[in-house]
């Protein structure tokens, strides 16, 4: 099969700022202008979604960039159509870049009579002719055994020891990371080892779903400075108790890192008026003014990390290379320059 020429993007509307950030570093690693495929998504009336690409696809390696955040259903929908669009334009081969990867959590039966809709979603994403999925911290690893098809799932840890390495660089030494729960201890080892710090554990038991009401803090946390580390922050309760947790617990101050700022209801505000220091997330997911304007809120970006992944996959070379810390540093150029 002939080489074909350059990757080719094209964005849905969930995050275009993210798209166009991509397509921008990916400019600057390949030395040619990279834009997105001239298309149009847009609504009709009834809120019916129409996609026309107004570009020759015919033959070319398509990354369509959309994460299914919220509204999840539309931007599901979008990706689906878009898809579609370049399958009936006869595309070569069409992956799907889904940073944050909507109804993850819903990836097995809690109960009787509940269906598994990460599976579902899985499904509609292979018959919409989708040949590949590159996503960012799968809620559950095993989603991706819900597919058919390849998919490579990148972590945020690297970007985030590159961060805590700067930003804490003189206090390193006194760096812990916490887990809010039991079933986070992997992610939260895997950024102390890369950090080379601490682990401690919140401990929390709930009486009714979405309520807290024991947290237990285990692993000694005095004078430390304390960092959460999860995958998504959704209304952003439980975090802010975990860290008052910790201040009452003797920390010195509290810190988070959160692969997907969902961010819904009234997170925003829990977060500002809470004890946390600084809430760190990636661009994921569009964030909104309210989460742009928040003081104690900073955004790291995630477009070098999926550009150079794009570039692996189209030239058939390892993504995961972008697994290793040190391989990020070239690729975030000075970001985090005085690292120690």
């Amino acid at each position: 099969m002939p080489a074909i020429s350059e990757p080719k993007l094209i964005s849905g509307n969930a995050n275009r700022t993210l798209a166009k950030g991509i397509a921008r570093r990916m400019a600057l690693h390949r030395g040619t202008s990279v834009d997105l495929v001239d298309a149009r998504v847009e609504r009709f009336n009834d809120q019916e979604i129409f996609v026309e690409v107004f570009e020759n696809v015919r033959g070319e390696d398509m990354f369509v960039i959309q994460p299914t955040s919220n509204p999840a259903n539309d931007n599901l929908m979008e990706l689906l159509i878009i898809a579609d669009a370049l399958r009936r334009s006869s595309a070569a081969r069409i992956t799907a870049v889904i940073p944050y990867f909507g109804y993850a959590r819903q990836d097995r039966r809690m109960r009787a009579r509940t269906p598994i809709s990460a599976k579902l979603v899985a499904n509609l994403i292979v018959e919409a002719g989708i040949e590949r999925v590159l996503t960012l911290d799968l809620h559950a690893g095993q989603i991706q055994g819900f597919f058919d098809i390849p998919v490579d799932n990148l972590y945020s840890a690297p970007i985030f020891a590159l961060d805590v390495r700067h930003h804490f660089r003189d206090s390193l030494d006194q760096v812990t990371v916490v887990s809010p729960d039991v079933g986070g201890v992997a992610r939260a080892r895997e950024l102390a080892k890369r950090t080379n710090s601490r682990l401690a554990i919140v401990d929390k038991r709930r009486e009714t779903p979405g309520e807290v009401a024991e947290m237990t803090v285990i692993g000694d946390v005095k004078d430390q400075i304390c960092i959460i580390v999860d995958d998504i922050c959704d209304t952003a309760g439980t975090l802010c108790k975990a860290a008052e947790k910790l201040m009452n617990d003797g920390a010195r101050e509290v810190h988070a890192y959160i692969t997907h700022g969902v961010l819904s209801g009234p997170a925003v505000e829990r977060i500002t008026s809470s004890v946390l220091k600084s809430l760190v997330i990636t661009d994921s997911i569009e964030p909104s003014e309210s989460v742009l304007s928040a003081p104690n809120i900073r955004i790291v970006p995630t477009a070098p990390m999926f550009a150079q992944a794009i570039l692996n996959i189209w030239s058939g070379t390892s993504v995961s290379s972008l697994f290793d810390t040190d391989t990020l540093v070239p690729i975030y150029e000075g970001m985090y320059r005085h690292d120690s």
